[in-house]
């Protein structure tokens, strides 16, 4: 298998992955930079993430337009795909999610999302807040329609793994598929834990220097890709998963 039907099936995999683990439902999407030409990126076409096949899986240029002729609806707000990978050469997977645990910390004035578990203590330790409103007005849709909304985010995102959208969700950036899809799964058991802890009253965040010894570890190593190959698995992804 060449890498970049590896990479079409890797694709399919995150999406069911992240959409039998509750982090995608009807909406949301997870991309790949293309394995041959950083200028390209792999994404499906406009449908639920639970259902998307390798056949739906479309080629696009970084200003999100698709690299061949393609009749079929596309997702609305592939702009975050290509702006972050504009912006960040290190990056190779994109994921946008509206995971209900993440919206309280993207509206809220008085708490920040921080690392509190182990699992994605790698999540970082500032996490940016993106208001559409702050340069655009507030009379958007929230959603990001352009490349101007969209390296608009990806300004606010910077250097960080992932940025929260106010009132509508986040995106996070991986160092492989691989690395995504495993922080992806735990950023939002992270928010829950936050905000049980919080209720209880003071909690212990994950220090900065345990930020860096996650960040230190192999992404793609067997340790941290066992979850693709269970999540996978129970994903309904077997055959997708074998080489």
């Amino acid at each position: 298998m060449d890498r970049l039907e590896r990479a079409r099936r890797d694709v399919v995999i995150a999406n069911r992955i992240l959409a039998q683990q509750k982090v995608l439902d009807a909406y949301g999407h997870v991309s790949i930079r293309h394995p041959d030409d950083p200028n390209k990126y792999l994404l499906a076409r406009s449908c639920s993430p639970g259902i998307v096949d390798v056949g739906d899986i479309v080629e696009f240029h970084l200003d999100g337009a698709p690299t061949g002729p393609e009749k079929r609806p596309l997702y609305l707000e592939r702009f975050i795909h290509g702006a972050v990978y504009e912006r960040r050469p290190d990056v190779k997977a994109v994921l946008h999610s509206h995971a209900d645990d993440l919206l309280p910390f993207s509206i809220s004035k008085t708490m920040r999302l921080r690392p509190v578990i182990h699992a994605c203590g790698d999540m970082g330790q500032d996490i940016p807040v993106w208001d559409i409103a702050r340069n655009f007005g507030n009379a958007t849709s929230l959603l990001v329609l352009n490349m101007e909304h969209g390296r608009d985010l990806a300004q606010s995102l910077a250097g960080h793994r992932m940025a929260l959208m106010a009132a509508h969700g986040f995106v996070c950036t991986g160092r492989s598929i691989y690395d995504l899809v495993r922080l992806a799964v735990y950023i939002p058991r992270n928010a829950r834990v936050q905000m049980q802890a919080s209720m209880m009253g003071e909690y212990r965040v994950i220090a900065p220097g345990e930020t860096q010894a996650r960040l230190d570890l192999d992404p793609d190593s067997p340790a941290l890709k066992r979850g693709w190959e269970f999540w996978g698995r129970e994903a309904g992804c077997g055959a997708l998963l074998e080489d």
